[in-house]
C-alpha cells in the first residue's frame, strides 16, 4: 500500500503528529551540549541562532515526554490470527498492563479489517463516546481509531508494511518514567547550510525497509544537493509535491558510536524558487531509539553519507 502522506509514515515510524518529531516533529518528536530531566535551565543564549536551536531542543524533550510522545508508547503487537484475545490476565493473547480488566475484548481480522469487541462489562471510550464493538480504522492512510481503556491506555490499529498491528500508549509507561533526558553535540552554524533541490520530472516511488522487516512504498519527488565542509553531498526527502515539511531518513559516518546506528531524522521547510535550508543542528533520532515498540524506517542508499555530521541529537547505547 502506497503511504500517500510521508509524515505519517512515521507515525512509526515516528509518531502521526506530536509523537512522530514530525512537526518539529513528530514523535514525533536547545544549544546545549546536553539536556537532563529535572534539571534547572540554563540561561538562554544571547546569540539569536543559538537560542533558536535551544528553544527547538528543550521542545524536542518535552514532545518526547509528553502524553502522546513516543516514551508511552509501550507494546505493539501483529496480529497473526482471526481472533486474538487482550487484557492484563497473562493468559491472552496480547497482555495489557496490569490498569486493564483481565478480559478487555478480542481482536477479530478479516479481509484486512480489524473489528474490536469488548468483553462483558467492558467499555471503550473513543472521541469522548462510549463503545463495545467497532470496526477499527488505522492509522494508514488514517486518522486512525484511537480507543481509550481507563484514563491511563489508549490502543489503536497500527500498519507496518502490509501487517497489521495494535499499537498500546500507557501514561505510566516505564520508559516515559526511567527517561534521564537527551545529549546533543554541541551547536554549531556550520552545519546550517543552504541546499539546491532539484525536483525529478515526476516522484519516484521506493520501497523504504524498516527496521522490522517490512517495507512501505514512499515518494521521492527530486534531490536535494548541498556542500559540507567543501564536498558537495545530495539527499533524498520523502515528500509529496505540496507538502510544506520534507523529512530525510539519513545515516553518516557517527553512527554506532555517536549517533543512532540505524538511522537520524531530519525535517525541513519545503523548498522556496529551488532554495531551501538544512540545518543539522536539528537532526533528532528515530523513535526506535528509546522505544522497542516502533518500525522506524531505514535511510536509502542515497541517503548514506560517507562524512561525519557532529550536529544534532547523540545516542547513548544502553547496552
Amino acid at each position: 500500500m502506497l503511504r500517500m502522506r510521508p509524515l505519517a509514515l512515521v507515525t512509526c515510524w515516528a509518531f502521526l503528529g506530536a509523537a512522530a518529531g514530525c512537526t518539529q516533529p513528530p514523535a514525533s518528536d536547545p544549544p546545549e551540549t546536553a539536556s537532563n530531566a529535572g534539571a534547572p535551565q540554563a540561561e538562554a543564549p544571547s546569540d539569536p541562532y543559538l537560542a533558536e536551536v535551544a528553544k527547538f531542543r528543550q521542545d524536542r524533550e518535552a514532545t518526547l515526554k509528553g502524553n502522546a510522545g513516543w516514551l508511552t508508547i509501550a507494546g505493539l503487537w501483529f496480529l497473526t490470527q482471526p481472533k486474538t484475545t487482550f487484557g492484563s490476565d497473562p493468559l491472552n493473547d496480547i497482555v495489557f498492563p496490569a490498569s486493564a480488566p483481565s478480559r478487555a475484548g478480542i481482536f477479530e481480522m478479516r479481509d484486512g479489517k480489524v473489528t474490536v469487541r469488548a468483553a462483558d462489562g467492558v467499555t471503550f471510550q473513543l472521541d469522548g463516546k462510549p463503545l463495545t464493538t467497532a470496526e477499527l480504522k488505522s492509522d494508514v492512510p488514517g486518522p486512525a481509531d484511537r480507543l481509550s481503556l481507563g484514563s491511563e491506555l489508549q490502543f489503536w490499529v497500527h500498519n507496518s508494511g502490509t501487517r497489521l498491528s495494535i499499537r498500546l500508549r500507557d501514561q505510566n509507561s516505564s520508559l516515559r518514567k526511567e527517561f534521564t533526558g537527551l545529549s546533543w553535540f554541541p551547536a554549531d552554524a556550520a552545519y546550517r547550510v543552504e541546499a539546491t533541490y532539484t525536483p525529478f520530472e515526476k516522484p519516484k516511488i521506493v520501497d523504504v525497509a524498516s527496521l522490522v522487516g517490512d517495507s512501505d512504498k514512499t515518494p521521492i519527488p527530486g534531490l536535494v544537493k548541498f556542500m559540507l565542509n567543501g564536498q558537495e553531498y545530495a539527499l533524498e526527502p520523502f515528500a509529496e509535491p505540496d507538502d510544506p515539511q520534507f523529512w530525510f531518513v539519513f545515516r553518516d559516518l557517527t553512527s554506532q558510536k555517536e549517533t543512532y546506528p540505524a538511522a537520524r531524522f531530519l525535517y525541513a521547510p519545503a523548498p522556496v524558487n529551488g532554495k531551501m535550508i538544512l540545518d543539522f543542528n536539528k537532526t533528532v533520532n528515530p523513535p526506535c531509539a528509546y522505544n522497542p515498540y516502533t518500525t522506524c524506517p531505514l535511510p536509502t542508499e542515497q541517503n548514506r553519507l560517507r562524512t561525519r555530521i557532529e550536529a544534532g541529537e547523540k545516542y547513548e547505547s544502553k547496552k
